[in-house]
């Protein structure tokens, strides 16, 4: 748990340990948080077991990126938990990623609305996730992983106890009508995605800007996983799209991911932020070692203060 206003003084305290199994797959790891009303709601998603992932006819040892098992508990910040019903095996939206299938609520983190979700545009909690389609129009090995991915996935649900473990109570972002309304559905199998760039996703975010009324998304392709990682941020006017491409960050960190930018330390204005994000977990890949940059990208908790200019600022800095 972080505590603390300010982004360069901040008390991390330590909530113990809390285990989970992930049988069939190799690991459990954590993934969207969200405290709302006094309940903190926490998701964990899986990555298969080795020598289970499919390319043509062979397997191969590869960390293929698993479901999105559920939501744990907790009414009293941490101190105690209950856990979800669901199981790596039987996981809450009934996908799998065992022999190498491509899961599309992978790794899926809850959109930023602020405190208490007080930007939410219609009281619901929204969340973003990365997967791949099947088959795969430009397959490449181990293309989807808890770091890369195809494409970009958009969900929503009313956040209670039992509707967060319900797969029936959310619904799936299915692209636009003709008359270019998004349509949301809650039949999984119609789910489209926000975002499809085959070979260029992976671990995604998103944060309401409300001074600028903006959403921006980060986004990291870090196949294959230990090298050097691209990242992008791209903005919306609203969260069903379309999105802009913004800055365009090849081999950010140089090895940076799970970029976010935490709505809690935006400017009054909008302007200021901070990009969170980790970095170079594999410092010598193959012989190459990362690099710190920009400076102070290491494995740990990285906090970068940015920028956001407007275009008449923009241009006199291209200038």
């Amino acid at each position: 748990m972080l505590i603390g206003d300010d982004p360069l003084n901040l008390k991390i305290v330590s909530l113990g340990l809390t285990k989970g199994d992930a049988s069939p797959y190799r690991g459990r790891y954590p993934c969207g948080s969200l405290v709302y009303n006094g309940v903190w709601y926490y998701s964990t998603y899986c990555l298969a077991p080795e020598g289970m992932v499919r390319y043509g006819d062979q397997a191969f040892n590869w960390p293929w990126l698993g479901p999105c098992v559920g939501f744990r508990t907790s009414t009293d910040f941490g101190k105690t938990w209950t856990d979800t019903t669901h199981t790596p095996e039987k996981p809450l939206f009934n996908e799998t990623g065992i022999w190498g299938y491509p899961v599309k609520i992978g790794s899926p983190h809850f959109v930023d609305f602020g405190k208490n979700m007080e930007h939410s545009p219609d009281g619901k909690a929204y969340l973003v996730a990365h997967g791949a389609p099947e088959p795969d129009p430009k397959p490449r090995f181990g293309n989807l992983s808890w770091i890369s991915g195809d494409q970009i996935y958009l969900l929503r649900v009313t956040p209670s106890i039992a509707n967060m473990n319900d797969a029936s109570k959310y619904e799936f972002f299915a692209g636009h009508d003709d008359a270019g309304k998004p349509v949301w559905t809650s039949d999984f199998a119609k789910i489209q995605p926000l975002i499809d760039w085959n070979n260029n996703c992976g671990c995604v975010t998103v944060t309401y800007n409300a001074p600028l009324k903006r959403y921006l998304m980060c986004v990291t392709d870090g196949w294959p996983t230990c090298a050097k990682m691209n990242s992008y941020i791209l903005e919306a006017d609203a969260i069903t799209g379309p999105w802009r491409l913004v800055t365009y960050m090849k081999d950010f960190g140089e090895q940076g991911y799970f970029l976010n930018i935490p709505t809690k330390f935006i400017s009054d204005d909008g302007r200021t932020a901070w990009l969170c994000y980790s970095g170079n977990f594999a410092k010598d890949w193959r012989g190459e070692v990362m690099q710190e940059k920009p400076p102070g990208s290491h494995y740990g908790l990285v906090l970068q203060q940015i920028r956001l200019l407007d275009e008449t600022t923009r241009k006199k800095y291209e200038k």
